[in-house]
Formats: structure tokens, C-alpha cells, sequence
């Protein structure tokens, strides 16, 4: 099913997960374990990333496959990173003969200090690339589910928030079915840009993206590289259970839970959880959602 299909019922919240290709043979054997975890607790997809410039991209894709051989709905990342017109062409021509429907379409992040620079013969916008899917359906038939990132707290390279909406503005009406948005951890925020997208224009629908924190670390250093925030309570909540030599987890699936049942409860189309690789906390979450 493609996200048009998935977001446009309409009848229950669509739950899905995100995972990583790992950069080792012992990482994948896990993450294989991992996969069947989470496919037990039947998502509507599952999506998978790779890495800045593309690296593990192709692991990316074998892992979208093994995922939709186990009868789990997925989608794979694409990025702008490194590829010219007709090396996306082979990547979608590739994706539609491994039975993948779903796109996540998005411009790619360079590596940690530099710059972002188009390849040559390609795009350096997320909405070219969704442009550039829909011409290359016209072109050999077929269609593909397309989402695009949205961000609540502004992309980090953003002049204004004002700008990044008019980008996102932009990304859907070249075709975009759905925005899945970056992690946050304060519910006004996608509050706020949910009325901000509408008054753009922009009525596809925008599904929450949650991240479970670990721990104090993993959840500073994770917001410092994306541009998200973190309250001051819920750090004090974080430092407290750490200095008492207690499972900061435990806080991390207590906040997202809160989190996830106000949105749903407020009306959003879904739940997007960024996992991690790990299998025990979004299923405490879903556990404590009654789903």
C-alpha cells in the first residue's frame, strides 16, 4: 500500500517505525532479531534510512526488501546526495522491481561540518526529487507512496520558519502525499506547525515523528545535531532519575507515551516512532496506548 493508501482511510491512527542499516555484519544479525520484534507488533510500514552522502545506501534497500518479504509494509529513504537524473532513475527503476511502493524523499544531509553540493546532473531540493519521481512515473507507469520531512522547530539551515514553509509548501505541491516530521519533544510544537501548514496550503496529512530518549546524553546530543528541543522539565526529570542510579528509560517511554496520547487524541493521523534499532521501548509505548 502506498502512503496515499495508508494515511488516506482514515479509520485508525497509522503506527509505523523507522530503522537504520548498521555499518556492521554483527549490527545487521541484530538488527535482523530487532525486525521481527517489530513486525510483530504490526506496523503500518516501516522505514528505512541511510547514512549522510549516501553511505549504506544499498544495505538500505536490501533491508526495505527483507522487511516487505516479512509481510510488513516499508519505505526507503532517498536522498538528493550524490546522485545525477539518471542514477535516480536506476535507483527507483531498482526500487519498483524490489516491490518497494513508499518513498521518503529528501534532499540528504552532508557529513558533520560541510556543506551541502549538489551532484552533478542533480537536485539540491527535496521538492526537485519529488518532481522528479512523478515525471519518472509518468514516464514508465506505476506510482509510488512519496512523504517528505517537515520540521516543527525549523530545519537547522533555515533562514525563518516562515522560509522553511514556504519549502515545505514547495516539497507538496510537487506531489509530496504525506509529511512525517522531524522528533520533538514539546506537543505545542506540532501544534503550532500544523496550523502554520494549513495556512500555507499545505492539507496533506502531517504525522508526528516521536523519538523515545534513553538517556539524558542520547537525547542532548541527538536535538543538538537536529535543531530540536528538549523542556527544562523533562531534563530534571531525566537528570533526577540518573542520580539516583535509576532507568532514564523508563522516563523516556513515560514522556513519549504522554506525548503520543494527546496527538493521537488531538486528531493526528499517526504516530511515526524513531526506534533506534531497539524493539523494547516503542513496545513499552504502544503497551501503555492500549495498541
Amino acid at each position: 500500500m502506498t502512503f496515499g493508501e495508508l494515511y488516506g482511510d482514515g479509520s485508525k491512527p497509522v503506527i509505523s517505525f523507522e530503522i537504520f542499516p548498521p555499518k556492521t555484519p554483527e549490527g545487521k544479525s541484530k538488527l535482523m532479531r530487532t525486525l521481527e520484534e517489530l513486525a510483530e507488533m504490526r506496523p503500518a510500514f516501516i522505514s528505512v534510512t541511510y547514512g549522510a552522502m549516501g553511505t549504506t545506501r544499498e544495505g538500505s534497500f536490501e533491508i526495505a526488501s527483507r522487511i516487505k518479504s516479512m509481510g510488513v509494509e516499508t519505505a526507503s529513504h532517498l536522498t538528493c546526495v550524490g546522485s545525477s537524473e539518471a542514477e535516480l532513475n536506476g535507483i527507483l527503476t531498482d526500487l519498483g522491481e524490489r516491490g518497494i511502493e513508499n518513498i521518503v524523499a529528501l534532499r540528504g544531509d552532508p557529513p558533520a561540518g560541510k556543506q551541502f553540493v549538489a551532484a552533478e546532473g542533480g537536485y539540491g531540493h527535496a521538492n526537485e526529487l519529488v518532481e522528479h519521481i512523478r515525471r519518472f512515473e509518468k514516464q514508465n507507469g506505476g506510482r509510488f507512496g512519496v512523504a517528505v520531512a517537515g520540521y516543527p522547530e525549523k530545519h537547522v539551515e533555515a533562514e525563518s520558519m516562515e522560509k522553511d514553509m514556504e519549502n515545505l509548501a514547495q516539497k507538496v505541491r510537487a506531489g509530496a502525499d504525506a509529511v512525517i516530521t522531524q522528533l520533538f519533544y514539546d506537543n505545542s510544537r506540532y501544534f503550532d506547525f500544523l496550523d502554520m501548514a494549513r495556512g500555507a496550503g499545505v492539507q496533506t496529512p502531517i504525522v508526528p515523528g516521536l523519538m523515545p530518549i534513553l538517556s539524558s546524553r542520547q537525547v542532548v546530543k541527538i536535538t543538538s545535531m537536529c535543531g530540536s528541543s528538549v523542556p527544562p522539565d523533562i531534563m530534571e526529570r531525566l537528570e533526577r532519575c540518573e542520580s539516583k542510579g535509576g532507568d532514564p528509560a523508563g522516563v523516556g517511554v513515560d514522556v513519549c507515551a504522554r506525548q503520543a496520547e494527546e496527538l493521537l487524541k488531538a486528531g493526528a493521523p499517526g504516530i511515526h516512532f524513531y526506534v533506534l534499532n531497539r524493539a523494547s521501548h516503542v513496545k513499552s509505548v504502544l503497551k501503555r496506548l492500549g495498541l
